[in-house]
This record gives structure tokens, sequence and C-alpha cells, in this order.
């Protein structure tokens, strides 16, 4: 269970500081992640992040269910990352065959993320779970205004997007202490651009380490789904109680004339993807 859960929200921060710390400390007897969950935001990661945490073989975060090492925190060190985890010997005490994962929905959009992860821990899995990126824009929008990082309607952020990301990926290369605010928080349309990620991420790791999961079968069919990411991660058997749909928000309609533009911006990277996945989005369907 992870500490948040069972600590007031006062002591969150001063808890995870410290455990970060003792963490780091033995950091050489602690699980590494066997796979990752890369992506993308707004795509149902928290609701199967629940159904993989639940397994009994498998063991996430101490703290939060993201550490965000490969995007915001690499320059922390690999002794902090290891030190978010499970004690190796205690996991395996619990369970045959233990494994750890961590997830995060900027790993597969930042541009320097994967290939990090790549550099420093090559046979790792990755798990990708990817929307209808029409629905994905919209719902990623409202999510960043409720949260106040966005202020301008979802038609002026849509033209102002490029405008915002100028400059942004080279501070990122620059300085890995950067966080960029745009980049993170306000990329509706380029983040939906799928094809470029899965086609970044084939480059550098192998095609039998890369699951894609559509939430769209997600949702409808969960079990199916989550018996074939189970043969992919090689994990026994297992089926949760229930599969919860997390973090949605209230859908209201879109307008007409923005569902076009969508539609039309995504057409051509939808045809990519299809290319990459040797058969046609679920969503195109649905």
């Amino acid at each position: 269970m992870a500490l948040r859960a069972i600590l007031p929200r006062s002591l969150h921060r001063v808890s995870r500081k410290i455990y970060v710390k003792s963490g780091t400390a033995t950091a050489g007897i602690r699980l590494e992640p066997s796979f990752m969950m890369i992506g993308a935001s707004r795509c149902g990661t928290t609701s199967l992040f629940a159904a993989l945490a639940a397994h009994p073989q498998v063991f996430r975060p101490t703290v939060n269910k993201g550490v965000n090492y490969f995007d915001l925190n690499y320059f922390r060190g690999p002794d902090w990352y290891r030190g978010h985890f499970p004690i190796a010997r205690l996991a395996q005490q619990r369970a045959s065959g233990a494994v750890s994962f961590e997830a995060s929905g900027y790993y597969l959009f930042h541009p320097f993320a994967l290939e990090r992860l790549a550099r420093d821990m090559p046979s790792t899995k990755l798990v990708a779970m990817l929307r209808d990126p029409v629905e994905r824009a919209y719902s990623a929008f409202k999510h960043e205004t409720a949260r106040g990082f966005e202020w301008e309607s979802f038609e002026r952020a849509l033209d102002i997007e490029d405008e915002r990301l100028v400059g942004e990926i080279e501070r990122i290369a620059q300085d890995p202490t950067y966080e960029s605010f745009a980049h993170r928080h306000q990329t509706y349309l380029h983040r939906g651009q799928y094809a470029e990620q899965l086609e970044r991420a084939r480059n550098l790791f192998p095609g039998n380490q890369i699951h894609v999961i559509e939430s769209e079968d997600f949702f409808r069919e969960p079990a199916r789904e989550y018996r074939r990411l189970l043969d992919f991660l090689e994990l026994d058997a297992f089926e949760p109680d229930h599969f919860d749909k997390r973090n949605a928000r209230p859908s209201s309609p879109m307008p007409s004339r923005v569902f076009e533009r969508l539609t039309a911006h995504f057409k051509p990277y939808d045809d990519h993807l299809a290319e990459i996945l040797g058969r046609r989005p679920t969503w195109e369907s649905e």
C-alpha cells in the first residue's frame, strides 16, 4: 500500500522526503522496475495502473504511482530513483517472481525520457495506452483547466500551441532541471500525434518490448485486455475483483467545428499509426 494512502495529507510531503532519503541509502537492495507504463496522459493509465498494482506479483512505487525520474527528475541520479521501490528481499518473500513498475503519462511524449530509459534500463518492457486523440485533447484541456494550468479557451489554446512550445525542447535539452510548463501541460495536439512517439520508442527498444493498449478496448473489455497484458509481462494469471474507471472527468459536448478541426489534424497521424499497429485504430470504428 502506498504511504500516501495511510497518512494525513499534511504529512505526505514530509514522509516522502524521509522515505526517499532512506530509500536512496538502500538503493542497491531495492527492486528495479521490469516494466514501465509510459502514457499517454488522459488515456486511462490511472485505471490500468490500479489493476496492475492489484496483481500479487506486482509492486508499485511506495509513495506515488509515478516517480517522474526519466522526464523531470533525471538529474537526481539512479540511487534516488531506486529508492522509490520496495526492498527486493521483502517483495520476494511476499510473492514468487515479484516485479516492480511505475507509470508516467509524460514518458511517451517527453523528448528525452525514452532515450534515457533505453540507455539505463534497455531490457525494460514498455506499456503504452492510447485513446482517440480528438477526445484525449479535449479531456486534457478540461483537466488542465480544472487544475488552473490552462486559462485560454480550447480553440485559442489550439491556435497558440506551437507558439507556446517555441524553444522549449531546446531548453529541456540544455538544462536537465528545467521543467517546461507549456510542454507538459498545454500540448493538446502534439501529444495525440502518437505515431511519432511510438516510432521513437521502436527506434530505441525492440518491438517485442512494447505493448500498446487502446483505452476504448480496455474499458469495453477490461478482463480480455488485462489478460493480454499479463501474457506480455509474463506474469501469472490473475484478475482483480473489479476494474475501476479512475481520474475521469464529466464529459461535455465539444463544438462541432472544433471536432472537425481536430479530426482533420489527426487523420495523417492516425494513418501512420495504423501502419505501425498493422491495423486501423479502434477509435475509428467507435
